[in-house]
């Protein structure tokens, strides 16, 4: 009689660890990131490190700005993200300072980090999640994903939403616009631009303008003079954070037989509203579609 209540306890023990297990293992939090990697948590993040200025900005629209306890140099939007202690800049981290945080999750952009120093990261066995956004409607997806990593589905699932809305109707207000041709700048020392895969050339494309230089391998590749004399585009646009660039593109109007220079088709926009992967980019567009509304109005000239 003992023996068989014994036996009977060890298998309600055996089958209730089951259960515990079953559900720790339906709890456990699985995202896939853009290098293709599922990340996967025990439980949401609440020491995230971020490893580019972007991704702080979509932690806090995602609502885990609270959660970040790291990040790069230039990590600079809203306010709250200036008070983040520092963590090196994307061409050199601090290893020992991020292991020091002692993070359950450091957030990478692809296409921006030093390979090497996050095979590091990788090797310490600390959750590592990938982000390369190449187009708008991937600023809403990374936030969505941040947000069910960070357990602040709540407020990301609505902003992506809101986002998405945005986009679309930006897209349908200049749907069926005539094309402009564009060489968008976005460094002039040394002269550098971007492919059909960088997010800008998406903004273009909104914008019913194109990239001249889409076809080029590399994300962002460097340029010469040369080359944007013989694409001969329409309008030149560069990204700046600097006030002296329009002196910068004025440096084009050593050449008035371009289209661009002979049109008065040059303009620049904020790079934080038009090379950062955030919502802010979204007024980039905004200003960006304007631009080339100004450029279509003066062919009728």
């Amino acid at each position: 009689m003992i023996g068989g209540m014994r036996a009977a306890n060890t298998r309600i023990a055996i089958a209730a660890a089951l259960a515990l297990s079953s559900a720790a293992a339906w709890a456990q939090i699985r995202v896939a990131d853009d290098s293709g990697r599922s990340v996967a948590l025990e439980r949401p993040a609440a020491r995230i490190v971020s490893l580019a200025p972007h991704i702080t900005e979509l932690l806090f629209a995602a609502g885990a700005g609270m959660r970040v306890a790291g990040a790069v140099e230039f990590s600079n939007y809203p306010e709250a993200a200036r008070s983040i202690p520092r963590i090196g800049n994307s061409a050199q981290l601090d290893l020992e300072r991020i292991v020091a945080l002692k993070p359950d999750l450091i957030a990478v952009w692809r296409g921006g980090n030093a390979q090497r120093q996050l095979e590091t990261l990788l090797r310490l066995g600390i959750p590592v999640f990938y982000t390369e956004p190449h187009r708008l409607a991937d600023i809403a997806r990374t936030i969505e994903q941040f947000g069910r990593l960070a357990g602040t589905e709540s407020v990301a699932v609505p902003a992506a939403r809101a986002i998405a809305a945005q986009e679309a109707e930006l897209r349908a207000r200049y749907a069926g616009r005539e094309q402009v041709s564009v060489f968008f700048q976005i460094w002039n020392r040394p002269l550098m631009t971007v492919n059909r895969n960088h997010i800008i050339s998406d903004v273009l494309r909104l914008c019913g303008g194109r990239n001249v230089f889409a076809d080029l391998k590399p994300l962002a590749s460097l340029l010469s003079t040369e080359a944007v004399l013989a694409a001969d585009p329409e309008a030149i646009g560069a990204a700046t954070g600097e006030v002296e660039t329009r002196d910068e593109l004025d440096t084009w109007k050593a050449w008035p037989r371009l289209k661009a220079v002979a049109r008065g088709n040059l303009f620049s926009i904020d790079a934080d509203l038009i090379t950062r992967h955030t919502p802010r980019i979204l007024e980039g567009a905004r200003q960006m579609c304007e631009r080339l509304d100004e450029v279509r109005a003066r062919r009728a000239k």
